[in-house]
């Protein structure tokens, strides 16, 4: 299947970081269909060569294991292409659909790696240019859009162009092995269906935490905030992995389907509730790996007095016959104690504990990163004497250790989808607007609040007040410090 593939901001941050590093692992493992071409485009005055050149320089910055030596390279350049291009001139694309019909591929994806404001107006010259055959598809990289307003309006701008099945809004954390398994966890075993509802659950809890600063991302973050850059997209789409009804079948829209009643099943929040279930902070100097951490406003482009969230908790319910009454609980968060994202199933206590000392309670916790994995936590007699208090023991899958060779990243996996048509990992437009109708009163509820974010130190887990939030319960977060 011979496709071309071309990235729009070819020279920005998430290409060469992300994308491009991506698609060499997919060529390294030879996953790439034969007969490609890889297209950036951008404002530079580059040739082919030069562009080959600068990418293999931004190389260097790549992990290790996942670099490419000179003779790697050199084969993996055969495919890379480059061309200037002024987004906001009709002529440039008339030029990029002359240069795809050159060789008339089966498949042409158009990846959308650039500021999301200017999604309405590269959709509208594609369409104006005729580059929106039913073999062309469109990525669109998140956050899609600022609020509802704007999302619906990129929506409606996107469907005026390009059928729903043309359009792939990725999310990288549905392509993480961990999630794909959290789905054959559920959906391809018999054990964990009968306790997963909330007789047997007692609260679930979904933590994407970061140990890194905004670094030199402050501009953009400043715009954005955590609640935007993660809860919105990445945090939503986890809570309906887990929360879903089992779909009719593994076809895309089915599986959306079920995703999309989760949403529609959230608790909405109002000015009240955003004060008692919402918790906001932004970080301040402190310590991070040992060594002194400046705060979020002493970061590069970020200015004075910024009210920018870094770190949002909050609890909401899925108000449905499988989950009433089980908080869910989502943070996330700039400068955390530590780098991690993980879900946790936390399970009901025992009804009568007829062991000495404490019962604790069974988990099951879905590793995201650093690594993947499952881990089910139990209780174990140590030895023969039945008096004596039980020992919690794990049973623990680490899927880089039991799929080490067919292991695949998340953006790989979700490139050679879209590559081949498949849009189950990739979220439809109506579950994206909905995951911003359950944010935007939050939005509007500190759009009123003089109070700002709560401050927290940097390498911390945040205000005190997110562990308020869970203590309300009776519950706490799962942490290693």
């Amino acid at each position: 299947m011979s496709f071309d593939l071309v990235f729009f901001g070819g020279t920005g941050d998430l290409t060469w970081r992300k994308l491009m590093p991506a698609l060499f692992q997919a060529f390294r493992h030879g996953k790439l269909p034969a007969g490609g071409r890889i297209l950036s485009v951008a404002r530079e005055e580059l040739s082919d060569e030069q562009y080959r050149a600068w990418l293999k320089e931004r190389f260097q910055d790549v992990e290790g294991a996942k670099r490419p030596n000179d003779e790697e390279f050199a084969r993996f350049a055969e495919l890379l292409h480059y061309r200037r291009m002024d987004l906001s001139q009709p002529a440039d694309y008339l030029r990029l659909k002359s240069w795809l019909q050159g060789r008339n591929a089966h498949t042409a994806v158009l990846y959308l790696a650039t500021s999301p404001h200017l999604f309405p107006m590269i959709c509208e010259q594609l369409g104006a240019a005729g580059l929106n055959a039913p073999h062309i598809r469109v990525v669109l990289e998140k956050p899609l859009g600022h609020d509802l307003a704007s999302a619906q309006e990129i929506n409606r701008v996107v469907r005026s162009v390009f059928s729903e099945t043309q359009a792939f809004r990725i999310d990288h954390y549905l392509g993480k092995p961990s999630v794909q398994n959290l789905m054959a966890l559920r959906f391809g075993n018999a054990l964990f269906e009968p306790l997963w509802r909330r007789e047997s659950i007692a609260n679930i809890q979904i933590t994407l935490a970061e140990g890194l600063g905004v670094g030199t991302r402050g501009e953009f973050y400043n715009r954005t905030g955590a609640l935007r850059d993660m809860i919105q997209n990445h945090a939503l789409q986890l809570l309906t992995m887990v929360a879903m009804e089992p779909p009719s079948s593994n076809d895309a829209d089915a599986i959306r389907d079920e995703k999309l009643k989760v949403l529609r099943s959230l608790k909405p929040f109002t000015e009240d509730s955003v004060a008692r279930d919402v918790v906001r902070g932004q970080y301040r100097p402190g310590s991070a790996a040992g060594q002194p951490a400046v705060g979020f406003l002493q970061e590069q482009d970020v200015p004075a007095g910024s009210r920018c969230e870094t770190f949002v908790a909050l609890r909401t319910e899925v108000q449905n016959w499988r989950w009433a009454g089980v908080p869910f609980y989502l943070r996330t968060g700039k400068r955390l104690a530590s780098h991690e994202a993980q879900i946790v199933v936390n399970f009901r206590p025992t009804p009568h504990n007829i062991f000495p000392g404490v019962n604790q309670p069974n988990k099951l916790v879905i590793k995201l990163q650093p690594e993947d994995g499952l881990e089910l936590h139990l209780l174990a007699a140590k030895g023969t004497n039945q008096q004596e208090a039980l020992s919690p023991v794990s049973l623990d899958l680490d899927f880089d250790k039991a799929f080490a060779e067919n292991r695949v990243g998340a953006y790989e996996r979700l490139l050679l989808d879209a590559l081949a048509g498949r849009l189950n990992l990739f979220v439809r437009s109506d579950e994206q607007e909905q995951a911003w109708r359950f944010v935007e009163p939050i939005l509007q509820a500190w759009a009123k609040d003089s109070a700002g974010p709560r401050p927290y130190a940097a390498g911390t887990w945040g205000p005190a007040a997110a562990s308020a939030l869970v203590a309300r319960d009776n519950f706490a977060w799962d942490e290693e410090q």
